[in-house]
């Protein structure tokens, strides 16, 4: 296409500038480049470091960059760039400024365009200045976005928007952080029906669904969505750091810091290595075992992840920018875009869970076009080889998890509301028209609309005569708005949907009454709940003692040497996904045919080969179950490969339908592999099971499913979140923070009243919907029970527990035994079932390993419901 003067000169500029630096735009960076200038919308899909930002900014600067008009300042909002961390809204800001400091400085004439950052970590003078006049361009992330939305003047200063980047759009496409930018959007392109949304991405399994997501209902007569894919070859390697010695007995963490050595030969030849956990707890735990193996790297390696104070993260990104840092521990908070070109390799420290989150973190190493990316595995436990090796496969194959949008949230719909009324006000008809274009509400029924309204206005019937729920209210005109200017602020003060536990900051005590010393970051209020003033823990890095609690403020000092106590995080777990549970069951059917064709596969061969000799090994075609008697009473082990999310809800499901069949109680444990069923009597599994694992409508799963959980208590929890999403609970308040204890009373209140004088509230219909979609994951239940009903069941009945039903033993001992009890139990059983096998391979496990071992348990766990203990007996006769 033929571009306008200005554009071909800024194309030109901007190609120049390329050559500088001694690249070549890629054919995707072109295709983006000439769709925005066409006014198209789209998805940009793209290995990680391919150059996506250089095609969706530099797409921007040609198409919506003018000559200076006299008189005039800098051009107005133009383009939002959104981002979900804040790591890589400061990234971003840095790239966007170097290209559009070349451009003005080599095509004359040019209104000039400014760059801004408006993220939680904005200073007050920086939002200060913003509120006066906008930025050219502006990177910030959903919840600011939503905050600028909730302006009495929004319309005025958003409208002159034409252009939305979302970068990294899978990490929002299925939480409801993406269905506020979804609602967002929908504003936006009500005061502009020309506006261009792109969305970036580099790990997507369903491509269509994601930018149909993102865009929403195309408007009137606009062209549809434009999916571009940025196919560039580019080298990855990824290996496993084998075990010195493989143990057949093996449980979750099993490997702990035995690997510490490994991990420290790989790092020593590297200039710089990122070192991947999945907590935050094992980042703590890695970052102090190296400092201590390794006290000359002092200062030259770091410690990273969201917990940690701004100045922290920023002192940390700069020196891993500028290559001064030989090694970072961190989580997922380095995950997304930022670019380090010095990082030569990665380390994931355990099983990433998923081939998109292992793809997303290999990407960090050679982060840019034609470099190669590296990523090495380091398992924590046996099983996690058979992972490394299975993920290896899935990426060869090309096989990407999708993920999955959320439908309806109301709690999103809700808060949403009171930010529109608080940003100019709306009427519901035009409203409703607006929210009905995006994806997830796009079948939003009148009925639940109508709820939506009524709960913001009063509260819903049993709230009505409260003043603080009438948020709300029509004015003469009909325009929905907030007219308490207190309650208008407690609004804009808890904006967004991201929940967590209350944390409390940590910071160093000074001495007296003065103010406290360097803040050191912030953990989760419930862990400082169970310390008193004296005990020790692990954060940042150092080894810290408890001074005293105040204000929502651990005060710490130094700690004398000695044995720390590491904080926990809820965050940052997950379940093995189903892509990478399928490459595990296949490499097994590999291995029963005696087929061993990877370093990992190897390595795990004994364990096994041992499994298969007591035993059997799964297959795609085969369901395995194990039935062992043993002094604790019958065991039955299942091993369906779904996840642990959905192996607690068929674990239930199946106690509650064998009670209905002989009266009895069951102990559960679950992993990712498999669960097992405890009994005090004997149950003729053999039998039973093929009508246990009966698949049923989902409706009557539903039911089957809550019946046999406590649900009413897991949809409390749920609620909590929705409580706090929809405004019916405040994390803060003008001048005031509020500890957990108090969200979760107040909560619990709420979910009491609306269950006993409002059960048709759409917010208990959500809690049970979240519970049922992401804690137990029921649609991926129901498919594992189909899938499972057309497998061949095969049943064992070993004489002692075999390596596959081992670890799951160990959990269920985790819940009731102490940590030190617990490692002698371990070493016991470990050094009787070896003399059982034979010889062992490398020597027995020792009492000291296990005790190291079973201290430093470092798998991540679900974010799904404790494994129960069901008790259910029959009635009746």
């Amino acid at each position: 296409m033929r571009y306008p003067s200005t554009a071909r000169e800024v194309s030109a500029a901007l190609a120049a500038w390329f050559e500088t630096r001694g690249w070549k735009a890629f054919p995707f960076q072109r295709g983006v480049w000439r769709a925005v200038a066409a006014g198209r919308s789209g998805l940009l899909h793209a290995s990680t470091g391919a150059g996506k930002t250089y095609a969706a900014w530099l797409g921007a600067l040609q198409a919506f960059s003018s000559r200076q008009d006299a008189g005039k300042g800098p051009a107005p909002l133009t383009v939002l760039w959104l981002t979900p961390m804040r790591a890589l809204a400061a990234d971003t800001e840095r790239t966007l400024q170097a290209s559009l400091a070349a451009l003005h400085a080599q095509v004359p004439g040019l209104r000039p365009w400014t760059i801004g950052l408006r993220t939680g970590d904005t200073s007050a003078a920086q939002r200060s200045a913003q509120a006066r006049r906008l930025p050219t361009a502006l990177v910030t992330t959903p919840e600011s976005l939503s905050l600028m939305l909730a302006r009495a003047d929004a319309r005025e200063v958003l409208s002159s928007v034409r252009m939305v980047v979302v970068d990294e759009w899978h990490e929002l496409l299925s939480n409801k952080r993406g269905v506020q930018v979804q609602l967002a959007l929908a504003r936006l392109r009500r005061w502009n029906s020309a506006l261009r949304i792109w969305g970036m991405s580099a790990t997507l399994g369903n491509l269509d669904e994601a930018m149909d997501t993102l865009l929403g209902t195309p408007m009137e007569g606009a062209e549809a969505g434009l999916l571009v894919q940025g196919k560039l070859t580019k080298q990855l390697t990824i290996d496993t750091l084998l075990p010195a010695r493989m143990a057949r007995f093996a449980w979750a963490g099993h490997l702990g810091l035995q690997m510490l050595p490994q991990v420290i030969a790989h790092i020593e030849p590297c200039a710089s290595t990122l070192v991947f956990t999945n907590t935050r707890s094992q980042s703590e735990i890695w970052y102090k075992a190296l400092l201590e193996a390794r006290p000359d790297w002092a200062g030259l390696i770091a410690l990273h992840h969201g917990s940690l104070d701004r100045e922290v993260r920023d002192w940390v990104e700069a020196g891993l920018k500028a290559g001064q840092l030989k090694a970072v521990v961190c989580t997922s908070s380095l995950d997304l875009g930022v670019d380090f070109l010095p990082v030569e390799q990665v380390l994931q420290i355990g099983s990433a869970k998923g081939v998109a989150r292992l793809l997303q973190r290999a990407g960090r190493s050679g982060h840019a076009p034609g470099r190669p990316s590296r990523i090495t595995l380091v398992p924590t436990h046996s099983l996690e080889l058979v992972e490394a090796a299975a993920v290896r496969v899935a990426v060869r194959a090309g096989r990407i998890e999708a993920r999955r949008p959320l439908q309806q949230p109301l709690d999103v719909l809700v808060q949403h509301l009171v930010t529109v009324a608080l940003g100019g006000g709306f009427e519901p008809g035009a409203l409703l028209d607006e929210v009905r274009q995006t994806a997830a509400y796009r079948h939003l029924s009148t009925e639940n609309w109508q709820w939506c309204l009524d709960f913001v206005r009063q509260g819903g019937p049993s709230l009505a005569v409260y003043p603080d729920y009438h948020r709300v209210v029509p004015d003469e005109h009909g325009v929905w708005r907030v007219p308490d200017a207190r309650l208008a602020r407690r609004h804009r003060m808890n904006i967004g949907t991201i929940t967590s536990d209350a944390s409390v900051r940590v910071q160093f005590y000074s001495g007296g009454g003065g103010a406290g010393g360097a803040r050191l970051g912030s953990v989760e209020e419930s862990f400082v709940a169970r310390m008193k003033p004296g005990d020790c823990f692990v954060f940042a890095g150092r080894a810290l003692e408890l001074v005293k609690v105040h204000e929502m403020t651990a005060y710490v000092k130094r700690a004398p040497p000695g044995r720390a106590t590491i904080p926990r995080w809820n965050g940052g777990r997950m379940p093995l996904s189903n892509t990478l549970a399928d490459a595990m069951v296949q490499l097994m059917a590999e291995a029963a045919a005696r087929h061993y064709d990877s370093p990992e596969m190897r390595s795990v061969q004994p364990l096994l080969e041992l499994q298969q000799d007591w035993s059997a090994l799964p297959t795609p075609d085969t369901l395995l179950a194990e039935v062992l008697h043993s002094r604790e009473g019958w065991h039955l082990f299942l091993y369906p490969f779904a996840g642990r999310h959905v192996h607690i809800g068929l674990a239930s499901l199946i106690a509650w339908r064998a009670a209905r069949e002989q009266a009895g109680t069951f102990s559960i444990a679950v992993n990712d592999y498999g669960f097992e069923l405890l009994s005090a009597t004997e149950l003729d599994w053999a039998s039973l099971l093929p009508q246990l694992l009966a698949p049923a409508p989902l409706d009557t799963l539903l039911t089957e499913v809550l019946g046999s959980l406590n649900a009413s208590e897991l949809a409390r929890r749920r609620f909590r979140e929705i409580a706090r999403v929809s405004g019916l609970i405040f994390q803060s308040h003008p001048n005031e923070r509020r500890s957990n204890k108090q969200l979760q009373a107040s909560s619990a209140l709420f979910y009491e009243v609306f269950r006993k004088y409002d059960p048709a509230n759409g917010l208990l219909r959500q809690a049970e919907q979240e519970l049922l979609q992401d804690e137990l994951d029921i649609q991926r239940l129901a498919d594992s029970l189909a899938r499972m009903q057309g497998q061949r069941l095969v049943l064992c009945r070993p004489v002692r527990a075999t390596p596959f039903a081992f670890p799951l033993m160990v959990e269920r001992f985790r819940e009731k035994l102490s940590n030190e009890s617990l490692a002698d139990r371990i070493a016991r059983m470990v050094q009787q079932l070896e003399k059982s096998a034979g010889a062992a391979p490398s020597g027995d496990e020792t009492s000291e390993q296990v005790h190291e071992a079973v201290g430093f348990n470092e798998e991540p766990r679900a974010t799904g419901p404790r494994a129960p203990r069901t008790r259910r007996r029959r009635t009746g006769s």
